[in-house]
């Protein structure tokens, strides 16, 4: 039998994995999309095979059913990617994939918001279904003989949909009645998969302070001969943002890491990206700073901790 205990890991209440614990719920996001690809024939993959002198079952080929780059499945994509990009900026990670941690305090603004983009997507495949002929029809054009009319619902309904859920990451409340050990052993699974959240969490605010550091400072370092490299406002724009988030979103687990965005953000404070542009001792100074920060981050990267978790099995009988 395997057990699972975490050592040297003081699980007391105000520790970051119990703080975690006790503040966070347990969110699913998933969705239901219309799989626009479909496989060849078995007789398509030959004919293919014959034009080219090869073994039929040595190629894999498929075919798009419609135009993905119209603008009535384009804003279906849309939608799917803000929904993402809500969730995950909302959240931190989990141990279980498909599972996102959610401050308590944020369920009301996330079932809210997440309720809009289901209007949404419900009235963006209406939208797609009002030009269905339309796209069927170019389908039929540019597939020539691969278009299979067998391939196409008769209408676009019900083939995108959003859910999301609130699944239970908690030993359920009748084992402690029914089986004690059993309950204890699985708080101490439940305690050690938030304790790996926590470094999850770190790690995943390591690695996107690191990539936005290392960016602007790329842009921000004369190019050959002195030239100056073109960068966006966003260069500037994304950091903000992010120390916007972390705020937010920072369980205190890390004193270095929270050293170092405090550190990032001083730098870049008051700092407008025309001003980078235009004044070349500015650059160079942010720069410089900047460039201390991502050498910290670049150790903190290669020095993450192992998980805390060990594993320990009985041994036979």
């Amino acid at each position: 039998m395997t057990t699972l205990t975490v050592r040297d890991v003081p699980l007391h209440h105000d520790d970051p994995a119990a703080r975690l614990r006790r503040t966070a719920a347990a969110v699913r996001v998933h969705f239901t999309w219309w799989g626009v690809r479909r496989a060849l024939s078995n007789a398509q993959k030959e004919e293919i095979g014959d034009a080219y002198a090869a073994e039929a079952r040595l190629i894999s080929a498929s075919k798009k059913l419609i135009d993905t780059r119209h603008e009535a499945f384009r804003k279906l994509t849309g939608i799917r990617t803000r929904v993402q990009q809500f969730w995950r900026g909302l959240t931190l990670p989990y141990v279980e994939a498909g599972i996102r941690l959610l401050r308590q305090s944020d369920i009301e603004l996330f079932t809210h918001t997440l309720q809009g983009f289901q209007e949404e997507l419900t009235q963006a495949e209406a939208d797609l279904n009002a030009v269905y002929e339309s796209i069927k029809g170019d389908a039929r054009q540019r597939l020539g003989r691969l278009y299979d009319a067998g391939d196409y619902p008769s209408e676009i309904r019900h083939l995108f949909a959003l859910d999301f859920d609130f699944p239970s990451v908690e030993p359920p409340a009748y084992l402690l009645r029914l089986a004690p050990d059993v309950y204890r052993q699985e708080q101490q699974r439940v305690a050690a998969r938030f304790e790996e959240a926590v470094r999850l969490a770190e790690q995943a605010f390591v690695a996107e302070l690191s990539q936005l550091v290392a960016h602007l400072t790329e842009r921000l370092t004369a190019g050959p001969e002195g030239a100056k490299k073109v960068f966006r406002d966003s260069a500037v724009g994304n950091l903000t943002e992010f120390f916007e988030r972390f705020r937010s979103l920072n369980i205190g687990s890390n004193a270095q890491l929270d050293a170092l965005v405090e550190q990032a953000q001083q730098i870049v404070r008051g700092v407008e990206p025309q001003a980078l542009r235009g004044q070349e001792g500015l650059r160079q100074q942010v720069a410089a700073q900047l460039g201390q920060v991502q050498a910290a981050l670049d150790g903190m990267l290669i020095d993450a901790p192992r998980r805390r978790i060990v594993r320990h099995s009985e041994p036979r009988a």
